[in-house]
């Protein structure tokens, strides 16, 4: 009786412990949180590559404080609002402000700050007022408040918008001149003034808006709840002004300003910057180099199935080849991204984990092209080579394989070889959907250091050397089988 008493006892435990475990599960559970990480001083990578700024220390201490979780996914800020619209992200923080037009697709948060909208130019420039952008360039940022209001002012002061997906590549456009200014949030403006950013703000905030932490409207109710109940702890305690100070404070952007400021330092060399950024950077590599491999295995099985439906005497699968070449080549890859990624779940209600969708969209782009040079290549052995085989008594499987395809796989392998090039080139177009390949990398380091011209350089030699490797071994293979 006591030894059966005792396993009881222990299926008892077991049985507990398995419930409180799932209880614990259900209660600590993980929301994925869009953001722009390029939005200093709301949300950026420090010298660790690790996210940081307001808003990411306010979404953790939150989260914390009311026991959830979060995954923070680096999107940029219009990939961040999509992604919540189509409910493949739970929330959306990033020095967004509430609007009514968003407020119909997006439910807000009680606000956590507030900034107005302010123009900044070139330091040495001549401008001082909207009026004189009569004829000019001006630099926004897509789905940005500023950008909103730049383009209701643009009729009224003769000025065109350009617009750009990242903060850094908007300010770069005005320091070299392209554009004569641009618009963003007075807060970050600020920040990035007193920290060396090289620019100049010419006009008082305005537009006055608000920041909030957003869901889809009707949705994520409970992380809506716990968001707000946390921020009001975090006010009544303290800690909110704490986090306020700690990123825009004097110490805090003097220390950043003397950390830019140093020209000569190590750390804005190019052996410096590798050494610094290498852990991210070779991150960003090897998840290139998966990207490309799966895409490729994926691609080329999809491709010659394709392509040899095309070539099949049946007119419903060589019309069905034709099609899938047509819309697939046809469509820009950036489109099909974010179609797989956005458009998909918002259709389905299904979340589609990023790296997937972006196999998906290479898989289908990429696999269209190698359709194409595989239907193209058996096209192009001479049909009598068929023929004789045919009248040798060999089917039509038969001849293709023993006769037809051997010689054609000669004509397609320098095609094969470049395609393979072009899927690691194509993977930089993945970083829309908030991958953190190579592109995506070198945005994230940019937006910490400022050293655009030297982090696109070393990303650029990267991508030079895989490809050079990847060309001497087409030719080594065409080499090899032309003997």
């Amino acid at each position: 009786m006591k030894k059966h008493f005792v396993a009881l006892c222990l299926l008892f435990a077991a049985f507990f412990a398995v419930l409180v475990g799932k209880q614990s599960q259900v209660q600590a559970k993980t929301y994925t949180i869009g953001t722009d990480v390029t939005f200093p001083p709301f949300v950026y990578a420090n010298s660790h590559n690790k996210y940081v700024g307001i808003d990411m220390e306010l979404i953790r201490t939150i989260a914390k404080t009311e026991g959830f979780k979060i995954k923070i996914k680096p999107v940029g800020f219009n990939a961040a609002v999509q992604g919540v619209s189509s409910g493949q992200f739970d929330g959306i923080i990033s020095g967004m402000t509430i609007t009514k037009e968003r407020e119909k697709t997006f439910q807000f948060s009680t606000p956590y700050y507030e900034s107005g909208i302010v123009m900044a130019v070139a330091p040495k420039s001549n401008i001082k007022s909207l009026k004189d952008l009569k004829g000019k360039r001006v630099a926004v940022k897509t789905g940005t408040q500023g950008a909103t209001y730049a383009n209701s002012l643009k009729k009224k002061y003769g000025f065109k918008t350009v617009t750009f997906d990242d903060s850094d590549n908007m300010y770069n456009d005005v320091k070299t001149g392209n554009s004569a200014a641009c618009f963003d949030d007075s807060a970050v403006l600020n920040y990035g003034v007193r920290t060396g950013l090289g620019l100049k703000i010419v006009t008082k905030p305005a537009d006055i808006g608000k920041y909030g932490f957003a869901v889809k409207r009707g949705h994520n109710q409970k992380l809506m709840k716990m968001f707000n109940a946390g921020l009001a702890k975090l006010k009544k305690n303290g800690k909110y002004e704490q986090i306020i100070k700690k990123y825009t404070g004097q110490s805090a952007t003097s220390a950043k300003k003397k950390a830019n400021e140093k020209k000569d330092d190590a750390s804005n060399t190019f052996a410096g910057l590798i050494k610094e950024n290498y852990q991210a950077i070779l991150t960003g590599l090897l998840e290139t180099i998966k990207l490309t491999v799966v895409s490729i295995i994926c691609a080329t099985i999809f491709g010659i199935l394709v392509g040899l439906l095309g070539v099949i005497p049946n007119k419903f699968s060589q019309g069905l080849s034709t099609t899938i070449i047509y819309i697939f080549r046809g469509l820009p890859l950036l489109v099909l991204a974010l179609f797989i990624y956005n458009g998909v779940p918002s259709l389905t209600g299904s979340k589609i984990p990023a790296f997937v969708a972006g196999i998906i969209t290479l898989t289908l782009n990429e696999g269209a092209y190698t359709a194409a040079f595989v239907k193209g290549g058996i096209d192009a052995v001479d049909s009598g080579q068929m023929e004789a085989a045919r009248s040798l008594g060999l089917s039509f499987g038969k001849a293709m394989r023993k006769v037809v395809l051997p010689q054609g796989i000669k004509i397609m392998i320098p095609s094969f070889i470049n395609q393979f090039i072009i899927t690691l080139k194509d993977t930089s177009i993945l970083s829309i959907i908030g991958i953190l390949e190579l592109t995506q990398t070198g945005k994230i380091i940019i937006a910490r250091n400022l050293q655009g011209f030297r982090v696109w350089t070393i990303i650029a030699v990267i991508y030079l050397v895989i490809i050079t490797i990847l060309t001497l071994l087409s030719k080594w293979i065409e080499r090899r089988i032309n003997d």
